[in-house]
C-alpha cells in the first residue's frame, strides 16, 4: 500500500464515544462519494496485482496474503469483521468442501451495522482471487477481480465516512470478498450454503466483476458500464440503478448482456448467481471482455482510474439508496 490513511483512521476510532446518529434519508451521499479517488483505487490495485501476491490463485500463499491485506484494510477503518468465527474477518472453507482438490480458503467478510433495519442486510460482492501462476507468468490479475475488489474497499470507506459523521445506514452493509470465483464460483457458493446472515433477509446482492477497463465495442464512448440482472428478478432494484445513474453518475448503462439469449451466458458466470438463485435481486457491473481476460498482461498499468472510480461511485449510489429506503427491493419475478 503507497499511501496511509492516517486521517481517516483517527478520525474513526473516535467513534468509540458513541456519535450521535442523524437523519440519513436527508444527508446527499455525495459528500461522502468523495473519498472514493481514482488515487486511492490506484494506490490499493497496485498493491493487491502486484507479483508479491503471486496472482492470488485460491489456497496459495498469495491469495492468503490478499485476505490479510484485505483484512487489515477493513480492521484500520475501524469497520467490524462479519464472520461468526474465531477470526472474525475470515468465513473459512476447508480443503474438504474442495473435495480435496484445492487447499483450504477463505471468504474475506466485513459489516457495518444498521441503525433501523440492522437485521435486514445488502451484500457488496467481489472475488479477489485469480488463477496465480502458469509456466513460471504470474497472472495478476488487475481487472479480473482486483478492480472490483479495490471498489468494494472504497465504497467501504464512504459509508465509514458516513458513519464517522453521525449517519448511519439504515440497514446493515455487508463487504463480501469471496474466493474460488475462478474454481467455479465456489467462495459465493458455500456463503449461500452456509450463510453468516439469513439469505431471507438479504435484501439484494450488488456484484462487481471487473469495471476497470474499455472493451473494443465502447472504444469511441468509454462512459458505460455493462449491468446484467437488475431486472431479473425485481423491476424495483431496475428503476433504483436507473435513478441512481441518472441523478449521480450519467454512466451509460449497456444492457447488452442481460439479453435472456446472450450466448456468453455471463448473468451465470459470476458470483451474483449464487444468491440470485435465492430470489435475491441482483445486479452484476462488468466492463466485457478485453484481449488481456485471464492473460499474464492484466495489469495494473492498463486500468482507466477515473472511470474506475466513476463506476465505484454507481454502486456506491444505488447501495445507498437500497440501505435506506423505507422498503426492501420488491421481488416481482421470482424464479420458477
Amino acid at each position: 500500500m503507497r499511501k496511509i490513511i492516517l486521517p481517516l483512521v483517527v478520525a474513526l476510532s473516535l467513534i468509540g464515544c458513541k456519535t450521535q446518529m442523524k437523519d440519513v434519508t436527508e444527508v446527499d451521499p455525495v459528500r461522502f462519494s468523495k473519498s472514493i479517488t481514482s488515487s486511492e483505487l490506484s494506490d490499493y490495485l497496485y498493491t493487491i496485482s502486484s507479483d508479491e501476491f503471486e496472482g492470488r490463485d485460491t489456497g496459495k500463499e498469495g491469495q492468503k496474503k490478499a485476505a490479510q491485506y484485505l483484512k487489515n484494510y477493513y480492521s484500520s477503518l475501524n469497520i467490524q469483521g462479519g464472520s461468526m468465527e474465531d477470526e472474525p474477518y475470515f468465513q473459512t472453507i476447508d480443503s474438504s468442501y474442495f473435495n480435496g482438490k484445492l487447499p483450504s480458503s477463505e471468504n474475506v467478510i466485513s459489516i457495518i451495522k444498521g441503525s433501523e433495519l440492522p437485521e435486514e442486510y445488502l451484500v457488496i460482492t467481489s472475488h479477489y482471487d485469480h488463477v496465480g501462476i502458469k509456466d513460471g507468468e504470474i497472472y495478476n490479475g488487475a481487472d479480473d477481480d482486483g478492480s472490483g475488489t479495490v471498489a468494494i474497499m472504497e465504497i467501504a470507506e464512504a459509508f465509514q465516512k458516513a458513519v464517522s459523521e453521525g449517519y448511519r445506514p439504515r440497514r446493515s452493509v455487508v463487504f463480501l470478498h469471496v474466493t474460488a470465483e475462478e474454481k467455479g464460483l465456489l467462495g459465493s457458493k458455500y456463503y449461500s450454503e452456509n450463510p453468516i446472515y439469513p439469505l431471507d433477509n438479504t435484501v439484494a446482492n450488488l456484484n462487481i466483476d471487473m469495471i476497470g477497463r474499455i472493451d473494443d465495442d465502447h472504444k469511441e464512448d468509454s462512459n458505460y458500464v455493462y449491468l446484467i440482472g437488475s431486472d431479473k428478478l425485481s423491476t424495483e432494484l431496475h428503476e433504483i440503478s436507473e435513478v441512481a445513474n441518472s441523478k449521480y453518475t450519467n454512466l451509460n448503462l449497456d444492457y447488452t448482456y442481460n439479453d435472456d439469449n446472450d450466448p456468453n451466458r455471463f448473468y451465470y458466470r459470476s458470483d451474483h448467481y449464487n444468491f440470485a438463485k435465492f430470489d435475491i435481486p441482483i445486479i452484476f457491473y462488468f466492463n466485457g471482455v478485453h484481449e488481456d481476460y485471464h492473460k499474464p498482461t492484466d495489469t495494473p498499468d492498463k486500468i482507466e482510474y477515473e472511470l474506475l472510480e466513476k463506476r465505484a461511485k454507481l454502486v456506491f449510489f444505488t447501495a445507498w439508496e437500497i440501505a435506506n429506503r423505507d422498503e426492501r427491493p420488491f421481488v416481482d419475478k421470482p424464479t420458477l
